[in-house]
């Protein structure tokens, strides 16, 4: 399975990304923006377990690699919800330090979001981006979410209580967008 936007193919991991992988997600910046079961140091050991995990069938959540120019970037993942939130999805994702503020991850969420939408019975995705990382907020908007709410001293990260966001897109705006 590929999903292709122009340079962009998002992919199934493969086990051979996971040297790459391990050197991508072992970035402090990259951590202190996630929650905290992503480990920091990331070996190549957590790369291979993030693989083989993610290379199973399961229907509770779907976890893709971004490539570019034949190069792993990052990550992106759909977890999908149950019981009264079974047609909610939540997207996560990352990408390497030294693609950030090129435009990349809004057009791998826009296209990931509409492979979500055509292809799950999800009505609405959703994201929780930290409300001080303005760059994951930005994606997200570029993705045509809007903001649903700021939650005041809704998580601790490293020791510090901070606010947190949730953004949103429904289908139905999804589709009807040029």
């Amino acid at each position: 399975m590929q999903i292709i936007a122009d340079d962009i193919i998002l992919r199934k991991w493969e086990n051979k990304d996971a040297e790459r992988l391990a050197s991508v997600a072992n970035n402090k910046k990259i951590v202190d923006n996630l929650n905290d079961g992503f480990p920091y140091p990331y070996s190549i050991e957590d790369a291979k377990q993030f693989i083989s995990h993610s290379r199973k069938e399961d229907p509770t959540h779907l976890r893709l690699a971004i490539e570019m120019n034949g190069v792993i970037i990052g990550s992106i993942g759909a977890y999908f919800k149950e019981n009264v939130h079974q047609m909610n999805a939540e997207i996560g994702y990352y990408l390497a330090e030294e693609y950030w503020g090129k435009g990349i991850m809004a057009k791998a969420v826009r296209c990931f979001v509409k492979y979500l939408f055509e292809n799950y019975d999800v009505i609405r995705i959703y994201a929780l981006p930290f409300a001080r990382n303005m760059g994951s907020r930005r994606v997200l908007e570029k993705a045509s979410f809007r903001c649903e709410a700021i939650l005041k001293n809704s998580i601790i990260k490293n020791g510090v209580v901070q606010d947190d966001c949730i953004y949103a897109i429904l289908k139905d705006e999804f589709e009807t967008e040029p």
